[in-house]
């Protein structure tokens, strides 16, 4: 019998470690700020710890660099092509929105995002 739990363990194992982050998906992204509404697709995976995708806005493409994973916690960096700013990210997933804030040059405003259907 215990040979037969054992197994079974082993066998899940891998499906458990295979299971999708919940921020894994294609999302629609947006920020109210003073300078205006930015809205963006995203592409986010997770492997373990890491988080990783990009941001495509007005047709550039910016990565998202230190991400990170802890339960329904991503953070991230955003670096503006061009320009010497970073927007450092924070958000909590839960089912199919995102909701966090988004810190630079002293200023944080709130930003969310939908999962694309």
């Amino acid at each position: 019998m215990r040979y037969l739990a054992l197994v079974a363990l082993l066998v899940a194992c891998p499906a458990i470690a295979a299971a999708q982050s919940p921020a894994d998906g294609r999302w629609t992204f947006t920020l109210s700020s003073p300078m205006g509404t930015v809205t963006a697709n995203v592409e986010m995976k997770a492997e373990g710890e890491t988080l990783t995708g990009t941001f495509e806005v007005n047709g550039a493409s910016w990565p998202i660099e230190k991400g990170t994973v802890s339960g329904d916690t991503i953070t991230f960096v955003l670096n503006r092509p061009g320009a010497s700013m970073s927007y450092d990210m924070l958000g909590k997933v839960a089912g199919d929105v995102v909701t966090g804030s988004a810190a630079a040059m002293g200023t944080t405003v709130d930003w969310s995002m939908a999962r694309a259907k």
